[in-house]
Formats: structure tokens, C-alpha cells, sequence
């Protein structure tokens, strides 16, 4: 009898996860995505403020594969999904399928700001970062010779919208790397120049934390030099200005985005299918698509309930449903069945900067210096490949103790075309 097919759409934390379940031998794996490396999204932020190489967050997807029995990765474009036919349509040809898992991810949400989107930096791909960390040192570079006190002021004001971990991370990053390292490669500039605002909408930073470690965390943004606005808008920008619900127009060069995401493209290919809030696809209690039961969603790209609850767009949900799905998978091709999926919720954590940091598990609250600690070992564990791991302990190791960044480099001097897209 031959292998049954599984594909699986998208390589991100749940399509891996996902894979290494389903590769074992009794089954034809293919895996697909638009790039050929697993990012490990969570560091992007450390990419874009010189913390990190690019390199040293990514993994190819060929170098996974070929360990693993029975499966295969294609480099392509997904363009459409038809589940009658089950088959899925790329720009390298159609790939039939037995089981399908969605895992395509998610992408920015704008909130239908066109301004703000034609104008904003975010952060879900290697490129963006790179992007990104290429326009702050081009904004030092420039104000050093720039005449007009306004004009300068603007090139050193850095907004960020969005106070959830990435916001927080970035933010706290960024100061570190303006007051330990751009004001010294910079001398004519002072770090007091300089100003990070992080706009939130709601009233606290971190929601989905205890109020102890939100307060904290604003405590210490505060004590390094942001600026925290609760309770404000972004309604437009420009290339040179931000504009607040208020009225309120700061003049800045930079804008960064955090502060929403949606079901990434592919969910729009997709028909025949009931979305809800930002486009993400409604699936069963075990992650199938209504009345069609060998298709899984996971991850971002899936709305699932959990004690009437939606659960939100992160990681570690990604995960867990990869792992369900690839077991759901093996176990209807044994006659068997599992029951409805159930998010475990190991607790969630933030970093604000050198030593600090807040966390959330099993009921525990800590901040400071020992939730710094296990945020770092907590992401080395997951990063993939035992060179990436060395990699990024090493550069971390010599930022604290010497508090620098080595990865200051601009390779190119505009944005690229595109890069917000």
C-alpha cells in the first residue's frame, strides 16, 4: 500500500513542529514555503538593533530535511489551496495531497492605515530587519551633519507603536544600543538627544502579564529613558512625522510597528472557509476545517477556542498545535482518535533590557535579574542548530560584559523597494 501525502503549508513554529512529528518514515512528507530557513522570529528585534547577525536566527530547511525519513522541501510560492480537489498551487507547479496543515503564519496589521503602512517598519522577515537597522544608523549618520536643529531632532526620534513583548524588547534594546554604543561612535551626538516614544493603546504595557510585572516593566523603560504614552493612537504617519488620535503630530523619521497581526496572505487564497477577527481561518476542536477533516490549521493562521477563549497569536500555541495535528495525523492512519486540543500555557515572558526582565509561569511572577536569566536560556534552547546557539551566546556574552554590538553595519543606504510590503 502506498504512503499516504502530507504537505505541510509554511515552516514556521508550527509547520516545524508539525514535521519533525510527521517525519518518521511511515508517511510522504513534503514541506513548502517561500524560503528555504526556519526564522526564529522571536530575535528579529536583536537583528535590527546590531545585537545579532542575520545568519545566527536561521536555519536551513534542506539541512533539517535530509535527516529526516520520507520527506522532502520545496522552495515556492503558494498561491492557492483547493480543498475539493485537495491540492495546493504553487509558482513551481500543483502538489496533490491526503493531509494538509496550514501553518503559513501571520503579517502585519496596518488596521487599514495606508499612511502608516506606506511609512512604518516592521518586523516579520529577515530582510525588514536588516532594513530596519540599516535606517537607525543611517539616522545617526546623517544628524551628525545635519544643520537644521528640527530636522535633527526628528532623524533622532524613534517611535514605536505597540507595547506588547516585541515593542517592550525593541524598545529597551534600542536605548541600550544608543546610550552603550551610537553615542560613542557618534561623539557629537548625545544619547540625550535621542528619543524612543512607545505608544499603547491600552492603559498598561504587557496585558496579558499580572499588573506587578506591567508596572515593572514601565518602571524600568522609564528609568532608561523612554517615553511611555498609555492609552494613545497612531491614526497616520508620514515619512518625517507621526500623528496620534489626539492631534498630537511628532515629528520622526522613524516609525516601528508592532502593534497588530492578521492571518498571513495565503488565508485570502483560500475558499470556502469561515474567518474570523483578522482574516484567521475558524477550525474544529482538533484543528480541522469544517467538513474538511484531513486539513489542519495551526498556529497564527488558525482561530481556535479554548474555554470559549480565542488563543492569541504567539509561538508557543503554534507549537503545540503543530505537534497535535502531525499526532492526529498518525493517528487516524491507525484507526485511532485523540481528543479536542487544549492549549497548556507554560506562562510568557519579556526582556527590557541588560538584566531585566519579567516572566510569567505556573503561577510564579518574577522580574529582574533571575527572569532575564531564564528568558536567555529559554530562547537559546530554541533556537535551532548547535552553531546558532554558540553563535548567539557568544554575542550576548560580549555585549553584557562589554557592552557593545558588533553588528553595526549599513549594506545599503535606502530602503529597499518593497521592504514594507
Amino acid at each position: 500500500m502506498s504512503k499516504k501525502r502530507v504537505v505541510i503549508a509554511g515552516m514556521g513554529f508550527g509547520g516545524l513542529q508539525a514535521a519533525k512529528v510527521l517525519a518518521n518514515g511511515t508517511i510522504d512528507l513534503i514541506m513548502i514555503d517561500r524560503n528555504n530557513y526556519h526564522l526564529f522570529q522571536p530575535l528579529l528585534y536583536q537583528v535590527a538593533t546590531a545585537g545579532l547577525e542575520q545568519e545566527a536566527i536561521a536555519y536551513p530547511l534542506r539541512g533539517l530535511t535530509r535527516r529526516w525519513q520520507g520527506a522532502s522541501f520545496t522552495l515556492a510560492e503558494i498561491s492557492g489551496i483547493d480543498l475539493d480537489t485537495r491540492c495546493v498551487f504553487t509558482d513551481s507547479g500543483k502538489v496533490p495531497y491526503d493531509y494538509l496543515v496550514i501553518a503559513a503564519g501571520s503579517r502585519t496589521n496596518f488596521f487599514g492605515m495606508q499612511s502608516v503602512a506606506a511609512n512604518a517598519f516592521d518586523l516579520k522577515r529577515l530582510d525588514q530587519a536588516e532594513d530596519l537597522r540599516n535606517h537607525i544608523l543611517m539616522m545617526f549618520e546623517q544628524a551628525t551633519r545635519e544643520p537644521d536643529q528640527k530636522r535633527r531632532a526628528a532623524m533622532l526620534t524613534f517611535m514605536i507603536v505597540g507595547g506588547g513583548p516585541t515593542g517592550v524588547e525593541f524598545a529597551g534594546a534600542l536605548r541600550e544600543l544608543i546610550v552603550y554604543v551610537l553615542s560613542q561612535d557618534y561623539p557629537a551626538i548625545s544619547a540625550t538627544e535621542t528619543r524612543i516614544i512607545l505608544v499603547e493603546a491600552a492603559d498598561s504595557l504587557l496585558t496579558a502579564m499580572p499588573v506587578e510585572l506591567r508596572q515593572y516593566a514601565c518602571r524600568k523603560l522609564y528609568s532608561m529613558g523612554v517615553e511611555v504614552l498609555l492609552e494613545s493612537r497612531v491614526v497616520g504617519a508620514t515619512a518625517e512625522s507621526v500623528e496620534l488620535a489626539d492631534g498630537l503630530v511628532i515629528a520622526a523619521h522613524t516609525l516601528f510597528w508592532s502593534a497588530g497581526v492578521a492571518a498571513a496572505e495565503l488565508a485570502d487564497f483560500i475558499s470556502g472557509v469561515e474567518r474570523s477577527t483578522s482574516g484567521r481561518i475558524v477550525v474544529q476542536p482538533d484543528l480541522s476545517i469544517k467538513e474538511h477533516p484531513e486539513v489542519f490549521v495551526v498556529g497564527d493562521m488558525a482561530y481556535c477556542l479554548d474555554n470559549e477563549v480565542p488563543l492569541p497569536m504567539m509561538a508557543p500555541v503554534a507549537n503545540q498545535q503543530g505537534d497535535y495535528a502531525a499526532r492526529m495525523i498518525l493517528a487516524r492512519e491507525q484507526g485511532k482518535s485523540l481528543p479536542p486540543f487544549h492549549y497548556a500555557d507554560k506562562g510568557s515572558m519579556a526582556t527590557i533590557g541588560r538584566s531585566s526582565a519579567v516572566a510569567t509561569a505556573a503561577g510564579f511572577k518574577i522580574s529582574g535579574y533571575i527572569a532575564w536569566l531564564a528568558w536567555l536560556l529559554l530562547h537559546l534552547y530554541y533556537l535551532i542548530g548547535f552553531r546558532n546557539r554558540m553563535v548567539v551566546m557568544m554575542n550576548w556574552t560580549y555585549a553584557y560584559w562589554f557592552q557593545e554590538r558588533q553588528v553595526r553595519l549599513i549594506t545599503a543606504k535606502k530602503r529597499r523597494a518593497g521592504c514594507l510590503q
